[in-house]
């Protein structure tokens, strides 16, 4: 009798630690850019089923950019984001039509106050299904805005990470130099992100259907 709970109880331990060591299941990505990458972060950090959101620069030539050269103009890359996500709780559709729902997708110049290449919106694709879930949303999108959207679809290349400082920006804590003085790095992005006039246009361009907007 002994043996047999001992049996049992290694075999119901055993099976415990199976799951206790099991991994996570894996996460897909996706990659935009939507204009400044500190409020496309902060945007899709609040979805459901998003595990992670990333700053980053993609789509260009040069190796190895740095946030001075990429906003300088040259290099080809744009400010984006990588979206990690659980596609048993959101999928790759669904993420896009949040994420033209929270830009302007008809500014080819750039977005809101920021103007210049890298900050145009764009989609970058890693299969087929991922481009056909990027043309659907786009074209949902064309059709709700009545207005053509210039967004392109492009194929994946390497993303390289932003500097450090740049991740999560939207909720540092440190102190940073603006024309108001030194404020808290979070409020800074607050400022920022409403003098730029992103809410704003968001609203105007999308009203009830922007996700992001108050």
């Amino acid at each position: 009798m002994l043996r047999l709970l001992h049996s049992m109880s290694f075999g119901l331990l055993l099976g415990l630690g199976l799951i206790l060591q099991a991994p996570r299941a894996l996460a897909a990505e996706l990659v935009v850019a939507g204009g400044c990458f500190w409020c496309v972060e902060a945007d899709f950090e609040k979805v459901r089923g998003v595990r992670d959101v990333v700053s980053g620069y993609t789509g260009g030539k040069t190796q190895n950019p740095t946030y001075r050269s990429v906003t300088r103009g040259g290099t080809g890359h744009f400010e984006a984001v990588r979206i990690s996500y659980d596609p048993g709780r959101i999928d790759a559709r669904r993420l896009l039509d949040l994420f033209f729902r929270s830009v302007d997708p008809t500014d080819a110049g750039g977005q809101f106050c920021d103007r210049g290449p890298s900050y145009r919106t764009a989609i970058f694709v890693s299969n087929a299904a991922e481009k056909r879930a990027a043309e659907a949303a786009k074209a949902a999108a064309e059709a709700e805005l009545g207005q053509k959207i210039v967004t392109p679809i492009l194929p994946a290349k390497t993303f390289y990470l932003a500097e450090e400082y740049h991740q999560d920006y939207y909720k540092g804590s440190n102190r940073v130099i603006t024309r108001f003085g030194a404020i808290k790095q979070s409020e800074a992005y607050k400022r920022y992100r409403k003098g730029c006039g992103r809410d704003a246009r968001i609203k105007a361009l999308w009203g009830n259907d922007a996700p992001f907007v108050n």
